[in-house]
């Protein structure tokens, strides 16, 4: 296992960086490093742990050879939860197992990233090894009604990217005509007002 491979994802503001080690059709294992760590928190780690796994750590935003989220973007906890969603999309993976390290697992600073990812997406969680950790904690009542907004947050964020189009092309008047239906209270005056600056002319509309 000494030997790794090199993997990028695609997102919105660039790619997520990440190795991996073992062969690709072994059990998937996503490992998520610690506080201002990066992948290689785990190259010591991982040949000493059983072979037939694929073990995949990843870099969060920002961190190692991901990219940065954009100037004047803060990191929240939740971005990273998402970031580890869009990763198992990526590898188009169901069910795994979590293992995380202090910022992946702990309580430092505002993350609980693998204990939290396990709350949203239990059904995705098949173990979940944490490394110098606590777990996410939350008091009973809360709990609920975090989990429904939160994963609702996520998910909707996702399926919104996922849908992007290269949007299209239309005459001034079929724009005009969509941005009415669309805001009833405008007037045909108002609302060519807002194109005029709500709206980029190529050369098919």
């Amino acid at each position: 296992l000494g030997m790794f491979s090199e993997l990028k994802f695609p997102v919105p503001w660039g790619h997520v960086a990440a190795k991996a080690w073992g062969p690709s059709e072994g059990h998937p294992v996503l490992c998520l490093h610690g506080w201002l760590d990066n992948a290689n928190t785990f190259d010591k780690l991982i040949p000493l742990l059983p072979r037939g796994y694929y073990y995949v750590a990843m870099d969060f935003s920002g961190h190692g050879l991901s990219s940065h989220r954009p100037a004047g973007c803060p990191y929240h906890f939740l971005d990273y939860v998402t970031d580890v969603c869009r990763v198992a999309a990526a590898l188009q993976w169901r069910r795994f197992t979590l293992m995380g390290h202090s910022m992946g697992n702990s309580s430092f600073s505002y993350c609980f990233i693998s204990p939290q990812f396990c709350f949203l997406y239990p059904e995705m969680v098949d173990k979940v090894i944490l490394l110098e950790s606590l777990g996410f904690l939350l008091a009973p009542e809360d709990t609920e009604a975090w989990l429904k907004s939160k994963r609702r947050v996520i998910d909707r964020l996702l399926s919104l990217e996922a849908k992007q189009q290269t949007p299209k092309a239309r005459s001034p008047e079929a724009a005009l005509q969509r941005l009415l239906e669309a805001n009833s209270h405008l007037t045909a005056e108002g609302g060519a007002i807002l194109l005029q600056r709500g709206a980029t002319e190529t050369p098919a509309g």
